[in-house]
């Protein structure tokens, strides 16, 4: 049997004592992927984003025609039919594009303020988080998105659905606010 390479026993740091604060695995990741990985590595420690970490996904031009005219729920009008000029959804949606990213809504804590599962959320971690914005937090290790409600020296965090009662913020609480949602996408297809 060789000296060499292989488990030893006792080697290594103890599971769940590193930077995480819970065993590790290694896994492999595409190149192209790595950043997007290592900013959400960094938003779980609450580290700022590395430097363009999740702007290769949300700093893509994407111009789309846009008409000057409102569309009517009711009877359409034939005269407001003129275009208007190109819209970016980068510049509607995205404030500061190296601080964005986007994550995907899961379960029905919101959708008292049309925030669905499936929907996609925008978030920017540049913005200080004030009462009654919307955040992606990270309580206890799982994500979650509430509003932020401050009172006196209460804070909490609270969702729209009758259902889930608000989270109170206490020094005891494994929290780290991720950003606030500036912008809800949903698509309708089926």
């Amino acid at each position: 049997m060789g000296t060499r390479g292989g488990v030893r026993s006792g080697a290594g740091r103890p599971a769940g004592t590193g930077r995480y604060g819970e065993p590790t695995q290694a896994v492999r990741v595409p190149q192209s992927l790595l950043p997007v990985v290592t900013g959400l590595l960094a938003g779980r420690r609450g580290d700022a984003l590395p430097a363009g970490a999740w702007q290769a996904q949300v700093g893509v031009p994407c111009p789309l025609p846009r008409y000057g005219h409102r569309v009517r729920a009711g009877f359409p009008s034939p005269a407001d039919d003129h275009l208007d000029r190109s819209l970016d959804l980068n510049e509607l949606l995205i404030a500061h594009p190296a601080a964005t990213f986007l994550v995907t809504v899961e379960g029905e804590s919101m959708t008292g303020l049309g925030i669905h599962p499936g929907d996609l959320l925008v978030v920017d971690r540049a913005i200080t988080p004030q009462s009654g914005q919307i955040v992606v937090a990270a309580v206890n290790g799982e994500l979650t998105v509430k509003t932020l409600e401050l009172r006196g020296s209460t804070a909490k965090l609270v969702a729209a659905h009758p259902d889930f009662p608000p989270i109170a913020i206490s020094a005891e609480l494994d929290l780290v606010i991720w950003g606030v949602v500036t912008g809800v996408v949903r698509t309708l297809k089926p």
